[in-house]
């Protein structure tokens, strides 16, 4: 029993030796990652929040609240962000509707599955700025969709200079990030057992029946996780609709990144921090609210 007492000793102690190794091995590769994002990401948003309650970014002075009070009381900013959630709203339920259609419908044995599959992903490494000129080219005034709608008749719309818009931007949200969706949503439904739906069969249980109580339930994890980097992927549409209608766009598309942009080239870094601290801060209590959504559905399932 001694014996058998000290080799267990001996590999306790060597196996918390390997950990202790192997953790500090760890924490080295992780080290410059994690410089990294303290220096460029965590340090400066910290930076920029301090910077929010104070009246001058040099020899400043607190100033508590008053740069949020003068921020929500400006017409602008309410303009960008009721353009931003309602963007959001529109577009989330949107994107999520039809990449799990798209991908529900290359889970089957289609033709040309493999190259649709393709086709989807190529918008996540095609370079935006250069597909932007194809879509300029397309909705200018004399640009390929008005000559169609010319050629069957109907009147020319100026796309970027009127409400119409903000469904140009919903589309260019929608073809740039619903591969991404696409290819987790496959992942999620290729993990369901093909027994599940032959027993479901079995027992008489339709398409929506087994679309509700089998697919749904089995994508919930992928669903949550799609579902916050589509909102996130929402607020970040900054960079087209810059790219297509520039500095000040038509007041329908006029964004919140539009907003902080302009305070940024002007210079009004209090502004600029305190919007910024709001979205960051909306986006947080969003994502909150779907943990305990999804926290709540999980306990009700079990």
């Amino acid at each position: 029993m001694k014996k058998w007492g000290f080799w267990h000793d001996f590999n306790m102690n060597k196996i918390a030796r390997w950990l202790r190794r192997d953790a500090m091995s760890a924490w080295l590769f992780l080290a410059p990652s994690g410089v990294g994002f303290a220096l460029f990401y965590l340090i400066p948003f910290a930076m920029g929040v301090f910077y929010s309650f104070m009246d001058s970014t040099v020899d400043g002075h607190y100033a508590g609240l008053d740069n949020y009070r003068e921020l929500l009381a400006s017409d602008s900013f309410r303009k960008a962000a009721s353009n931003t959630f309602y963007f959001s709203l529109v577009s989330v339920p949107l994107i999520l509707a039809l990449s799990l259609g798209l991908a529900m419908l290359l889970n089957q044995n289609i033709y040309l599955r493999k190259w649709l599959r393709t086709a989807y992903v190529l918008p996540l490494v095609v370079p935006v700025a250069s597909i932007i000129l194809v879509w300029q080219m397309l909705l200018d005034w004399n640009g390929s969709l008005n000559a169609w709608l010319s050629y069957f008749g109907m009147e020319r719309v100026d796309w970027m200079k009127t409400d119409a818009a903000r469904n140009v931007v919903i589309a260019v949200y929608l073809w740039k990030n619903i591969g991404y969706n696409v290819i987790l949503f496959l992942a999620g439904l290729q993990q369901i057992p093909k027994d599940y739906y032959e027993t479901a069969q079995i027992e008489g249980a339709g398409r929506i029946r087994q679309f509700g109580s089998i697919t749904l339930v089995y994508l919930t994890s992928t669903m949550f996780f799609v579902v916050i980097m589509s909102i996130m992927n929402s607020f970040k549409v900054f960079r087209e609709t810059y790219l297509i209608a520039g500095d000040y766009p038509q007041d329908s598309i006029y964004m919140l990144q539009h907003y902080m942009n302009n305070m940024f080239m002007s210079l009004d870094i209090q502004k600029l921090t305190a919007a910024a601290t709001l979205m960051v801060g909306c986006i947080l209590l969003i994502v909150m609210v779907l943990f305990a959504i999804e926290r709540r559905y999980r306990q009700f399932m079990e």
